[in-house]
């Protein structure tokens, strides 16, 4: 899935930059977000299951920092080569990740409910020993509901209905803040380059925040730094309409990283290690799906509020608001783990003693 992903995203954005018509170019654009859509809840899923219990929010929070070193990359890239090269050339790199398909075919494993469904158990087995894994556990294919159809039991509808409204609210304002935080700053006066300046301390407080999220996790629990870290957001984006002096701006800023990039690491880190391995790919596509929508209106917001009457403050907190909303579907999340448990027909949607573990054991969230 992540090969053909890869491959898919990247000949479409090679198409793009020598597409004759505008009409072949949005058609390349929509083709390779299908494809780059779908690499994500495949990286996402095969860290958590191919990391130990007490290391699966980090290792998905290092793995999730490439999307912020990206961004910044991206965003200087463009920034010091588009006015020489033009944007066709820009959309020409996109093909690169192209040069990583040997090295991941080569190193990647695939999942392990993938080797045991087409007969090669023995080597799931030798990757859970190979990376200190609990024992892998497969569904009785003749009462698994599979797909989305299993996740829309009563027995996950709640979470993945919560996980999928926070990470909407999260990517709300991720998007809303990359797109217009610059204009805004430089509305409340701040020159240019600053403003600039502001979006590159914004995604080194993502990767350091998130990461450092992510380790607390593993040890206390996904929940209360999800919880904590909406928070964050919220008090951040608040604050920022409080004229506060440049170095307290700053830091304010890189909080805001952790609020948003950082909880988004966390959220969907959370919602990888809750669902069975049986569903966990599909759940996180839904999840990450839905909150595309978060990433659609984030900007449009924006955009409206900035062209509105209303004064600059009303982004931050319009976006306030929605991170209190994020950080309110978190709190509604029941501390259950059901991540190694296989699901049948015969489910009602009420966890037995031995499906549910309580808070502190399994899972931390």
């Amino acid at each position: 899935m992540m090969v053909a992903s890869i491959v898919g995203f990247s000949t479409m954005m090679g198409i793009a930059a020598i597409a004759p018509t505008p009409e072949m170019f949005a058609l390349c654009r929509l083709l390779s977000g299908i494809g780059l859509g779908a690499v994500m809840p495949t990286a996402i899923s095969l860290t958590v299951e191919y990391s130990r219990r007490d290391r699966r929010q980090l290792n998905n929070a290092l793995m999730f920092s490439g999307y912020s070193v990206g961004a910044i990359l991206a965003s200087t890239t463009g920034i010091l080569a588009l006015p020489h090269i033009g944007f066709r050339w820009m959309y020409a790199f996109g093909v690169l990740p192209l040069l990583l398909i040997p090295v991941i075919l080569r190193v990647l494993p695939d999942s392990r409910s993938y080797l045991t469904k087409t007969g090669r158990s023995a080597e799931a087995q030798l990757l859970t020993d190979q990376y200190g894994l609990e024992p892998f556990i497969p569904a009785d294919p003749s009462s698994t509901r599979s797909g989305l159809r299993g996740l829309f039991s009563r027995r996950f509808a709640l979470p993945l209905g919560l996980f999928s409204a926070a990470t909407f609210c999260g990517l709300l304002v991720i998007y809303g803040v990359n797109t217009w935080l610059p204009n805004i700053m430089n509305q409340a006066g701040y020159s240019i380059g600053m403003s600039l300046s502001f979006l590159a301390v914004l995604n080194a407080g993502a990767i350091l925040g998130g990461i450092t999220g992510a380790a607390v996790a593993d040890r206390i629990g996904s929940k209360p730094i999800a919880i904590l870290a909406f928070a964050t957001a919220t008090i951040s984006t608040v604050l920022l309409s409080t004229g506060l002096p440049t170095w307290g701006l700053y830091l304010v800023v890189a909080l805001l990283g952790l609020g948003t990039t950082g909880t988004q690491i966390i959220v969907t880190g959370w919602a990888a290690a809750f669902f069975p391995e049986t569903y966990r790919t599909a759940a996180v596509g839904f999840v990450l799906g839905v909150g595309r929508l978060g990433a659609i209106v984030g900007p449009a917001a924006g955009g409206w509020i900035t062209a509105s009457a209303l004064g600059y403050e009303w982004n931050y907190y319009t976006f306030a608001t929605v991170a209190l909303a994020g950080a309110t579907t978190m709190a509604l999340m029941p501390r259950i783990h059901r991540a190694s448990t296989p699901v049948t027909t015969a489910d009602d949607g009420q966890l037995s003693p031995a499906v549910a573990a309580p808070a502190g054991e399994g899972t931390r969230g």
